[in-house]
């Protein structure tokens, strides 16, 4: 069942109602009595909760990405190589 989300339109109330798809829409504000409009969501996405989701299951690890940089070292005439 989703979650549908209402505003009032009389004291600007917003707030979310548990119902059924084909249940009839919330008409009357339960703060104020007054008129009730359902608001247009986003619809639903995957919700990506808690610490290390990224970490543990996708993280490549760092010592097989990374190169070392090649040093220069000088020959013996004093001029360095590449």
């Amino acid at each position: 069942m989703p979650t549908y989300d209402y505003k009032c339109l009389d004291c600007g109330f917003t707030f979310e109602h548990f119902q059924r798809i084909s249940e009839e829409h919330l008409t009357v504000c339960p703060k104020c009595n007054g008129h009730i409009r359902r608001l247009i969501g986003a619809g639903s996405a995957p919700i990506f909760k808690g610490s290390g989701f990224y970490q543990t299951d996708y993280k490549k690890s760092s010592s097989k990405s990374e190169k070392k940089p090649t040093e220069k070292k000088p020959d013996s005439t004093g001029s360095e190589k590449k």
